[in-house]
C-alpha cells in the first residue's frame, strides 16, 4: 500500500525522513589486463562519453578514491554490455569501478505531492525568490518540459508557470513562478508530526554525506551520497552534472527536495533505477547549479 501524504500548500514544501538503506550494487571485476592503465578521472569520463553513452548506463566521480564509478542497469546486456566493458578498458581499469543496478534507469515523473499538469504530476522541490523578487520554486527539468502550467491539486486551476527548464543536457531542473505574485512561499521542509526544517542555505553535496528526500510516491527516505558529477544516459537523453546517491525513489518522486537535517538544500530528484523495496541507485540535480542557472535564491 502506498503511503498517504498531505497535500503541499503554496507556503511550504513537504518532506521528512524514514530510515531506508538502499541495496548495494554489485561490483564487477575487471580483467587483469586493465589493471595497469592509470588514466585520470577526467580522461576516463571523456572516454566513456565517447564510447559508452548507452541508455541504462551512468558514471560519476568519487573524489575520495579518485575513481570513476560506472553503473549499468539491468537492460545493459549482450552487445551493449560488451561495448560498455570495452569502453571501461579504454578508460583505465584501476581508475574505473563497474557496478550493477537493479531495474531500469527511468525518470521519476509519474507523480508527486504538490504539482499537477493534466495526467502528470511532479514534486515541488524548494521555494525560491527570483531575480525580480517574485516567489517561485524549483522542480525537475523533465517536469518543466512536459507542461507549462502546473496546479497544486489534481485538475486544479493553474498555480505556477514554467519560466525556464533544462532537460536533457547539462542538468535536470526547472524554475516555475507562482501566478499569484503575493504568494507567501518560505523555504520550509515539513518533516511530519508537526516538525519542520527551515532551509537555511543551498549547499554542495559531499561523497558519504547523509541526506534526506521527500517524494509523494515513496514518502520520506534517507541515504548517502556516493558520487558527484554523474552522467546518466536515460532513454530520453543524456544528463550531466548530477549527484549519485543510495536514496531510493520511484516514479512520482521527480523534482522533490534532497536536503540535510540541519537545513541545507542539496538537490532535486531526477531519476534512477530500482525501488524502495529492494533499493537502487538515484540521481539528483545539484541545487546550487540550478539556482545559479535561473538566477534565484533560497528564501
Amino acid at each position: 500500500m502506498r503511503p498517504q501524504h498531505k497535500r503541499i500548500s503554496r507556503t511550504k514544501i513537504l518532506a521528512s525522513a524514514a530510515v531506508v538503506t538502499a541495496a548495494a550494487a554489485a561490483a564487477i571485476a575487471l580483467p587483469q589486463a586493465y589493471a595497469s592503465n592509470t588514466k585520470s578521472p577526467a580522461t576516463a569520463t571523456e572516454t566513456l562519453r565517447r564510447q559508452a553513452s548507452i541508455p541504462g548506463t551512468a558514471w560519476a566521480t568519487d573524489p575520495e578514491t579518485g575513481q570513476v564509478v560506472v553503473t549499468a542497469d539491468s537492460t545493459v546486456k549482450g552487445d551493449r554490455w560488451d561495448t560498455l566493458m570495452s569502453a571501461v578498458g579504454s578508460a583505465g581499469g584501476n581508475r574505473v569501478r563497474v557496478e550493477r543496478s537493479p531495474g531500469e534507469f527511468t525518470l521519476f515523473a509519474e507523480g508527486g505531492d504538490a504539482i499537477f499538469a493534466g495526467r502528470g504530476r511532479c514534486s515541488l522541490g524548494f521555494n525560491v525568490t527570483t531575480s525580480n523578487g517574485n516567489p517561485g520554486f524549483l522542480t525537475a527539468g523533465h517536469c518543466g518540459t512536459a507542461a507549462r502550467q502546473w496546479s497544486l491539486s489534481p485538475n486544479g486551476r493553474p498555480a505556477a508557470t514554467v519560466r525556464q527548464a533544462t532537460f536533457p543536457g547539462n542538468g535536470d531542473f526547472a524554475l516555475l513562478t507562482y501566478n499569484n505574485t503575493a504568494t507567501q512561499a518560505p523555504s520550509v521542509v515539513d518533516t511530519g508530526g508537526g516538525r519542520t526544517v527551515q532551509i537555511q542555505r543551498a549547499a554542495n553535496a559531499r561523497v558519504g554525506q547523509r541526506v534526506l528526500r521527500m517524494g509523494s510516491t515513496t514518502g520520506l527516505r534517507n541515504g548517502r551520497v556516493t558520487g558527484l558529477n554523474a552522467t546518466v544516459n536515460y532513454r530520453e537523453g543524456t544528463v550531466t552534472g548530477l549527484i549519485q546517491t543510495t536514496v531510493c525513489a520511484e516514479p512520482g518522486d521527480s523534482g522533490g527536495p534532497l536536503f540535510t537535517q540541519d537545513g541545507s538544500a542539496i538537490g532535486l530528484t531526477s531519476g534512477g533505477g530500482g525501488n524502495c523495496r529492494t533499493g537502487g541507485v538515484t540521481f539528483f540535480q545539484p541545487v546550487t547549479n540550478a539556482l545559479n542557472a535561473v538566477n534565484a535564491q533560497i528564501n
